[in-house]
């Protein structure tokens, strides 16, 4: 008769995510998860074969989270760059690991479809992944820039955030209705 199972695949990437959110990659052990789902380390390994495979699963839940998050918003450009700094703000390991080139391509393309669609809308099918790109480059740049402490002139970032949100969105908008450069 098989040994009973006495963990799951999700409470171990629960698990490992929670480690992550608590004290950054470093605390994602393989012998910390297994401590964390009341199991001994070499169990987690019927479940997922090393620590980067476990990272990867963590990775492609924080895309999961962040796409949940950008789905909850009324889909426009502004919006969604909100939900994506607040995603870096509340999960900043998540943030950082997401963007580490980690997370399985169908997780990260998951979270990007709500950003796609909303730079469809915006600037029209024929350059909506450029706006998409434009709009989340600066969002991950500022959002790092933030977590990092790299804005030490003073000011507000929230501010900042919106002013520069505000001119890239009335940017791409104002666009849309001109003809692409050499037409």
């Amino acid at each position: 008769m098989p040994t009973p199972d006495r963990t799951s695949l999700d409470e171990i990437v629960t698990a490992a995510a929670d480690l992550l959110d608590a004290a950054g990659p470093s605390a994602v052990t393989m012998q910390a998860v297994a401590s964390r789902v009341g199991v001994k380390a070499p169990s987690l390994y019927k479940r997922v074969r090393d620590r980067d495979a476990l990272l990867r699963l963590v990775a492609d839940a924080a895309a999961d989270d962040l796409a949940r998050r950008l789905a909850a918003t009324p889909g426009d450009l502004s919006a969604l760059a909100r939900a994506f700094r607040a995603f870096g703000q509340t999960r900043p390991e998540a943030f950082r690991l997401l963007f580490a080139g980690v997370a399985d391509p169908a997780a990260t393309a998951r979270s990007s479809e709500p950003v796609l669609s909303a730079a469809a809308a915006a600037v029209g099918a024929a350059h909506a992944l450029d706006a998409a790109r434009l709009l989340t480059a600066w969002a991950t740049g500022f959002v790092s820039m933030e977590l990092a402490g790299a804005f030490r002139l003073g000011g507000d970032l929230e501010e900042a955030f919106s002013y520069g949100l505000a001119r890239l969105v009335g940017a791409l908008e104002s666009d849309h209705d001109r003809p692409a450069h050499g037409s």
